[in-house]
């Protein structure tokens, strides 16, 4: 059966398969036809010719819903494998009536802990199982943001192929979730674009709706235009700024962990941010095994529900607002945060700032960051990336969710870690999602060394460290995941660091810093009133959930130091 709601461009198409219950699953989804064209099958290899016939006609397929046992297959696992080579990118699910929802589950568990499917639900029994339908239209609001063109966009950004400021602005409008097109100056939208622009005007050339047209020098220029408020650039220009509680300085998991729990609490709270909130983590495709989160959840997404929630207690981020130098108070007088063009004062400062990766220190490679070199995950280039070999560098966590996710469109992902094995740095979940990916390939024990292309990274130069064999290994892409520098340069020297740069903080305090003998407490720093979480401070897990909870457990120590005597 297939529905075609609207005209135009192809409907996204969702293949339902069972041998049994075919008429049921249709009726399930009756719901999503105004949106998808829904397709049926009751076998797997009848499933392959629906789903040829949709890509013949040019239809991108957003889901794959099968029974958890079909006629021609002993393992739906197996048809799930053959699915998933004709469209990676598909979302899948496996739903089964009651009868045997519990027989099944035990052998299908592992398959999705390796990433073979997405999620494995009960089949809806009564006309209304929003519980369900929940995790249906998750997967497709995940599939919709990290697969597709948005239909509609914020902005427009018009720049010349390959311009390496147009696609980090991309990156932070889809980071602070506004869809967003890179579009080049010689297409037809792109002239119809420059009439807003003076002839001699350069690029990136930046237009949205409402807002009046700009050219771009930084991402911070974006940032500031689009999320700053007539009273916040009052605010940054007074000589004599309001002094809030709680200033918290980065808006990662930790900052936006304080955020919520100080501004929930009565504490007047701004965040401020460089850049678009969720540090690292905001830029993670979908973290598994945060707790709550059983089919996982973007980073970014994390991030935007987190900003949301402190924004209804009332906490006020300031986005593009780099600090550049803390001046600590004396005396009970309040802290001052100062940047380029703003000077804010807090009673109390939580230094939230995170980590930066590390640089690969190899000048070919350097000189292509944005034509292709790219640190961290940017995923707002992962459709660029399809049909091509990408490599990925690093063996953390977040190197493992870049190479699972971009393997959805890449031909070839490779992941090149310094280390015999991922084991050692990386969660078991994503180590076996990986052995399991037949496009993800490992190189242990191999660094790169140079790279290079015209205009842009064509090849880069791969080196064992075991035998010190050099070997040329074609790529369009490489994403450079490569460990943590804390970003703590902004610190004032009463600050203690250790030997690596990460904030000190409770006992790791040098003695000579405590007061009446006593240390510190667990999360505050040197500075009386200055506080660390997360990545930055020194002994932190780096996981986003050790940081959240960091984040949250600093308020209570904030409303200690805040208290009267």
């Amino acid at each position: 059966m297939s529905v075609q709601p609207f005209p135009g461009s192809p409907t996204p198409v969702l293949v339902l398969v069972s041998g049994e219950h075919a008429e049921t699953l249709r009726e399930v989804f009756w719901r999503y036809s105004r949106e998808y064209d829904i397709r049926t099958a009751t076998t797997c290899r009848e499933a392959c010719a629906v789903t040829a016939a949709a890509l013949a006609e040019g239809a991108p397929v957003a889901m794959f819903v099968s029974d958890s046992r079909l006629p021609d297959e002993d393992d739906v696992l197996a048809a799930f494998a053959q699915w998933r080579t004709l469209v990676p990118t598909a979302r899948r699910l496996v739903v089964s009536p009651f009868d045997r929802f519990l027989a099944d589950a035990p052998g299908l568990r592992a398959g999705m802990a390796q990433g073979k499917y997405d999620a494995y639900l009960l089949m809806p029994r009564g006309t209304r199982d929003e519980e369900f339908h929940y995790a249906v239209t998750e997967l497709l609001s995940d599939w919709g943001w990290t697969t597709t063109d948005p239909d509609i966009v914020v902005a427009k950004i018009v720049a010349p192929a390959h311009d390496p400021l147009a696609q980090q602005i991309r990156d932070f409008f889809e980071r602070m979730g506004m869809p967003c097109r890179i579009i080049t100056p010689d297409s037809e939208i792109g002239r119809r674009v420059a009439t807003a622009f003076p002839a001699d005007a350069g690029y990136p050339r930046v237009w949205a709706v409402n807002r009046e047209p700009m050219v771009a020098t930084s991402v911070r220029d974006i940032a500031r235009s689009f999320f700053e408020t007539p009273a916040e650039r009052e605010l940054a220009a007074e000589t004599d700024p309001e002094v809030v509680d709680v200033a918290v300085v980065g808006g990662g998991p930790a900052g936006l962990a304080t955020a919520v729990y100080a501004a929930s609490e009565g504490l007047s709270t701004v965040v401020l941010d460089a850049s678009a909130i969720g540090g690292q983590a905001g830029t993670s495709s979908m973290i598994r095994n945060y707790l709550g989160f059983p089919r996982g959840i973007a980073g970014m997404r994390l991030a935007q529900r987190a900003r949301n929630q402190a924004l209804r207690f009332g906490t006020r981020f300031h986005t593009g607002w780099e600090v550049e130098e803390l001046v600590a108070g004396t005396d009970g007088e309040p802290h001052t945060l100062r940047g380029p063009d703003f000077a804010l004062r807090a009673r109390t400062v939580v230094v939230a700032s995170g980590v930066r990766y590390r640089h690969l220190g190899v000048p070919a490679v350097e000189d292509l960051i944005g034509r292709g070199v790219n640190y961290g995950t940017a995923m707002s280039l992962s459709r660029e990336m399809e049909d091509q070999d990408v490599v990925v560098v690093g063996g953390g966590n977040s190197a493992g969710q870049a190479a699972v996710h971009l393997a959805r469109f890449a031909r070839s992902v490779t992941v090149v870690v310094r280390r015999p094995t991922l084991a050692e740095t990386m969660s078991a979940y994503l180590v076996g999602e990986i052995e399991f990916n037949p496009r993800i390939t490992v190189e242990p024990c191999t660094q790169v060394v140079d790279g290079g292309g015209e205009g842009r990274l064509e090849w880069v130069t791969l080196e064992s460290s075991v035998t010190g064999e050099r070997r040329r290994h074609e790529t369009r892409g490489l994403f450079l995941l490569l460990g943590a520098e804390p970003h703590c340069g902004w610190l004032p020297g009463e600050v203690d660091l250790d030997a690596r740069g990460f904030v000190l903080t409770g006992r790791d305090v040098p003695p000579t810093r405590w007061v009446d003998g006593l240390p510190p407490a667990n999360l505050a720093t040197s500075v009386p009133g200055v506080f660390a979480a997360g990545d930055v401070r020194a002994g932190s897990m780096k996981r986003v959930a050790a940081a959240t909870g960091e984040g949250a457990s600093v308020v209570p120590l904030v409303h200690e130091f805040l208290a009267p005597d």
